[in-house]
């Protein structure tokens, strides 16, 4: 099986060998890259499996750099790690908002890096070997999800959602009136319990309501369990 390719992007040349030698050592191809330019030439001649990107890179922020990389549709669904020193929850809203699947505050242990690296590719593998067992498509009243095609529409109209965005969406779906917990939904999806950070889990269904929802302040489709967690409900079994 050929190794899997992660660029990491990261302007500190200490912070760019450290993690590029623990990597190294994992197993992995470790692609560097010391600005969001040098990133995307690498992008364009490589085919990247993961992207861990520094956000306070110069000139090209790790923002712009991803926005670009997203475009590239290769890369729609590859998933990306953010690095920063900005521990402010706008920064993390907005990385996740562009897709990123994690968000880590530096100063980080590798240890750390290092599961949810192998949780991000853990949760890919799994997706891909239970895709067969899936149904092919889910619907519930004016919502339909295409498992194949990795697909939403809302009354007709596709839906733009994030790899994460959609993962969250169709395993409650698929498991319609169960309630799951914050760290259930994070060890299911996101693959860690003990790294991970529940404010994760709800930042992903605020995202996700905004765009399924008719109106998010008054969700029909994944419902809030007080106490418990979240669950899906389809509305058109209610009318």
């Amino acid at each position: 099986m050929a190794k899997k390719k992660i660029l990491v992007v990261d302007d500190d040349p200490a912070i760019l060998e450290l993690v590029g030698y623990n990597l190294s050592k994992e197993g992995y191809d470790v692609l560097k890259a010391y600005d969001g330019e040098e990133a995307l030439k690498l992008a364009n001649e490589e085919d990247v499996d993961m992207f861990i990107v520094d956000i306070m890179l110069p000139g090209m922020d790790g923002f712009e750099l991803v926005r670009k990389i997203r475009s590239m549709e290769k890369y729609r669904n590859t998933p990306v790690i953010f690095l920063s020193a900005k521990g402010e929850e706008f920064d993390k809203v907005l990385g996740l908002e562009l897709g990123a699947d994690d968000y880590i505050t530096k100063p980080f242990s590798v240890r750390e890096l290092l599961a949810r690296v192998k949780a991000i590719f853990r949760r890919l593998s799994a997706a891909a070997q239970s895709k067969e067992e899936r149904p092919k498509k889910i619907t519930a009243k004016d919502l339909e999800i295409d498992v194949e095609k990795y697909e939403v529409k809302v009354r007709g109209k596709k839906v733009n959602l994030t790899p994460l965005e959609f993962e969250l969406l169709r395993f409650l779906a698929e498991n319609e009136g169960k309630v799951f917990s914050r760290d259930v939904l994070l060890d299911k999806l996101w693959g860690y319990d003990y790294y991970g950070d529940t404010r994760t889990v709800d930042v992903h269904i605020r995202r996700l309501r905004t765009k399924i929802e008719e109106d998010p302040s008054n969700p029909k489709y994944i419902i809030t369990v007080r106490g418990k967690g979240y669950k899906f409900r389809d509305p058109g079994k209610e009318d």
